[in-house]
């Protein structure tokens, strides 16, 4: 599997640093994308952002697209705990309009995006998306951390065309990839880590977080995947202790390289 590192070499072209910008300070807005549903996409988030806020750190989150929302329970939804996360508690005069700003794409139905769209007859204009993400992830960039979350796993589609593949690709962010140590693990997050290498998507961890009664060890997962996955950085979070584990994601994405990837011209 090709290592991402020699490829990725300049800044997306619709990004640009402010004169007199720290380089050494890394706030690069990443996408944070999973090998399913319900693999804690939105946990990590929320943790990531509770931990920059607690030392000090702007952040911003956003979750664009989400399926299987009930307007009545907007604070058990993903984009509710990313807002409460963020101080924004159900109660705060702006949390309706917060949530309207960070996840404009929202559906009833518990589905794949593209079939809750079609269900109520909506559908996600893939351009309009992409330009979303681009201009929230423009403003403030250099002095926020900011988070975008995507939907299910990285293959899951949002159109008759388009996959969450497709949608970081053309925003040329960064990523984690976020994974599971559950039976089965290892092939979808080799298989997920491959399809975004291959598109050209850098990602910048693979974040472990450790199953619930899984009947595999956490560490032989992560021993597994430290021998297949390219050189990548693997970091495990464990379920009954997960502090170091959050506290090691965020201080190595606060050490990547400031916004880099791939030129759309560049072979892989």
């Amino acid at each position: 599997m090709q290592n991402l590192e020699l490829t990725c070499l300049v800044r997306p072209r619709w990004l640009k640093l402010s004169p007199g910008t720290d380089r050494s300070k890394n706030l690069n807005p990443y996408f944070i994308t999973g090998t399913g549903t319900d693999i804690g996409k939105t946990w990590l988030s929320c943790a990531l952002l509770k931990y920059w806020r607690a030392n000090g750190v702007a952040t911003r989150a956003y979750k664009p697209v989400l399926s299987g929302f009930i307007d009545a329970d907007a604070a058990l939804s993903d984009a509710g705990a990313l807002l409460q996360a963020q101080g924004f508690t159900i109660d705060h005069v702006n949390f309706r309009t917060e949530l309207e700003r960070i996840s404009p794409w929202r559906y009833s139905a518990p589905l794949s995006p593209d079939m809750a769209a079609a269900l109520e007859g909506r559908g996600i204009d893939f351009a309009e998306l992409v330009a979303y993400v681009r201009r929230v992830t423009s403003t403030n960039w250099q002095t926020e951390n900011i988070l975008v979350e995507g939907v299910g796993g990285v293959m899951v589609p949002l159109d008759d065309l388009h996959t969450v593949r497709d949608w970081i690709t053309d925003c040329e962010l960064p990523c984690v990839l976020v994974t599971g140590s559950y039976l089965g693990s290892l092939s979808h997050t080799l298989t997920a880590l491959n399809s975004l290498t291959q598109a050209g998507v850098r990602v910048d961890a693979i974040v472990v977080n450790e199953s619930l009664l899984s009947a595999v060890p956490l560490s032989s997962t992560m021993a597994s995947l430290i021998r297949h996955a390219g050189g990548h950085r693997i970091i495990a979070i464990e379920r009954d202790n997960p502090a170091p584990g959050i506290a090691q994601v965020a201080m190595h994405l606060e050490s990547r390289p400031v916004y880099t990837a791939r030129h759309p011209d560049q072979p892989l």
